[in-house]
């Protein structure tokens, strides 16, 4: 029985025929929804009631107007808030059917083939946003021409394409770079960069103009750098977006930070860490008082690590506060509190102030000045765990650099418990992984005796439609974990050089490098992943 014929029901009755089915299917037929497993023909005009970036973020397909109304599959038949917009968007009455969820993407790819890319090329003969921009002298543009420009539909769904495109595959950042000649926008896939078909050099005021209008920027400033954010919905979960504009000789280069939180790994095993160093991590965080510092460069995983930290140690009995610059993620039960330097919020004061709300465990984004070094180890003498970051080659050169800041040698030595280090490597798709013989390159590039460890092959990806072709899906980290055993902290107090520290480690302390090969070695990961990540680490 259709959804027309059958008698009407209200939204709460059709909830609960839906609670008592025990499948989707079930779920649909019990509203009087029709079901589809497979892939039906989709009619252009329906298709053309609803845009793309509209169909994806409401994960609905027009299939047919029908007595004047419109049939649309949906991933989701009960989710109302897409049934009334999208009714609005078609102004029509619909018809939903339920779709099982390998039939909907199909339908998706039947109906909006089109890519942002395609969608560019489109764009590119469109006069009215080429009569708008000379590409020779955009800075000549008007701002009231660069807002109507940017409000343009074709070029509003452009923008949109690129940003869930974007999202779809795994893009951690987004780049749109403005040169001479061409526009160039790159996705950072898996922490590499990635070229995209590029749009008409014409259309750069405009998407630019748009990202700008989205992140709620000033649409008329083009010579300062600026900052935004944008939030919004996808496939029923929320990504937040930061935004970041600086002026070049030829415009104005953008970089979107995706921050998807349903693909941020909060349990340390899915970074990649060993289940030894998760155990030694585990007995750090545990510890009462204390600071544990995790280390590495800009883009190295830092702050996701102390992320699934604190998940783990999330108790509704302990007063958990961070304090960050931004603040990433929200992480539910936690109190975060984002820096704000033009309103005399800084690490520093911020911290001060924390102090005052009773706190059982702190997060410190990054010790970056003497007076936060100074405040951070009283702080872990007086009873608090501080979790923070440094910016430092490897784990022990954070002892340095902590003294460098300031820090007394044996006040560090009194409240350091724990310091890791880590690295971020791409890891080897599974759908296409296999062995070969080990490539003459790689096998001049290491040891002798990290060769024979590998017994002559090695474990790459061919690259599949999973991966897009690259041999990689995700990444993991190589990581080094020293514990502050009694003779470093005693050496710590003496303020010896880091080789010396370096002698008096754990026996069973593991390099990056080490860590990386072991990775390598189990097939998660190539040599030549491994070297690159781990290159600037002095293994001496």
């Amino acid at each position: 029985m259709s959804e027309a014929a059958r008698s009407p029901a209200t939204p709460v009755e059709m909830l609960l025929r839906a609670a008592s089915a025990t499948s989707p299917r079930e779920r649909c037929e019990a509203c009087g929804f029709a079901w589809l497993d497979k892939p039906v023909p989709c009619d252009a005009g329906a298709v053309r009631l609803v845009p793309a970036d509209a169909a994806v973020r409401l994960r609905v397909v027009p299939l047919a107007v029908e007595g004047g109304r419109l049939r649309v599959a949906m991933a989701d038949p009960f989710d109302l808030a897409a049934v009334d917009e999208t009714g609005a968007m078609a102004r029509l009455p619909l018809t939903r059917v339920g779709v099982a969820p390998e039939a909907f993407g199909e339908l998706m790819r039947q109906a909006y083939g089109v890519t942002a890319a395609r969608m560019a090329e489109s764009l590119a003969s469109d006069g009215d946003l080429a009569s708008s921009a000379n590409e020779h002298n955009l800075d000549a543009i008007e701002a009231d021409d660069v807002h109507r420009m940017a409000e343009q539909p074709t070029l509003v769904n452009l923008v949109n394409l690129l940003i869930l495109e974007a999202i779809q595959k795994r893009t951690s950042d987004i780049h749109i770079e403005p040169f001479e000649g061409e526009l160039k926008v790159k996705y950072r896939v898996d922490g590499v960069l990635i070229a995209q078909p590029s749009p008409p050099k014409h259309l750069q005021p405009a998407i630019i103009g748009r990202i700008k209008i989205m992140s709620q920027m000033n649409i008329a400033e083009r010579y300062v750098p600026q900052d935004g954010h944008i939030s919004l919905r996808y496939e029923g979960r929320k990504v937040d977006i930061r935004v970041s504009t600086v002026p070049t000789i030829y415009g104005e280069s953008v970089v979107m930070r995706i921050l998807d939180k349903s693909a941020l790994p909060l349990d340390l095993r899915s970074l990649g860490m060993a289940e030894k160093h998760v155990g030694m991590m585990d007995r750090l965080i545990a510890k009462p008082h204390g600071l544990v510092l995790v280390t590495g460069p800009t883009g190295s995983g830092k702050t996701t690590t102390l992320y699934a930290a604190l998940h783990k140690l999330y108790d509704p009995r302990k007063k958990i506060l961070t304090i960050e610059d931004p603040v990433e993620y929200e992480l539910a039960g936690i109190n975060q509190i984002p820096v704000n330097p033009k309103r005399g919020l800084t690490f520093a004061g911020g911290l001060r102030s924390i102090l005052r709300q009773d706190p059982d465990v702190i997060l410190v984004g990054e010790i970056r000045d003497s007076e936060t070094v100074d405040i951070a180890i009283r702080s872990a003498l007086t009873g608090h765990l501080i979790l923070s970051t440094l910016h430092t080659n490897d784990a022990l050169s954070s002892v340095g650099r902590l003294v460098d800041m300031g820090a007394e040698s044996f006040l560090v030595a009194s409240v350091l418990e724990g310091l890791l280090a880590q690295r971020l490597g791409r890891r080897i798709c599974r759908a296409c992984a296999h062995k070969v013989p080990m490539p003459e390159d790689q096998r001049v590039r290491i040891a002798p005796a990290e060769v024979e460890r590998f017994a002559g092959t090695v474990t790459v990806g061919r690259g599949c439609e999973a991966c897009g072709g690259s041999g990689f899906r995700g990444r993991l980290g190589f990581f080094e974990l020293a514990r502050i055993n009694p003779a470093l902290r005693a050496a710590i107090a003496e303020n010896q050089s880091v080789l010396e520290l370096k002698q008096l480690v754990d026996a069973d302390f593991q390099s990056m490098r080490e860590d990386g090969m072991a990775k390598a070695q189990r097939g998660e990961t190539t040599i030549s992943e491994v070297l690159r990540a781990t290159q600037d680490v002095d293994e001496g």
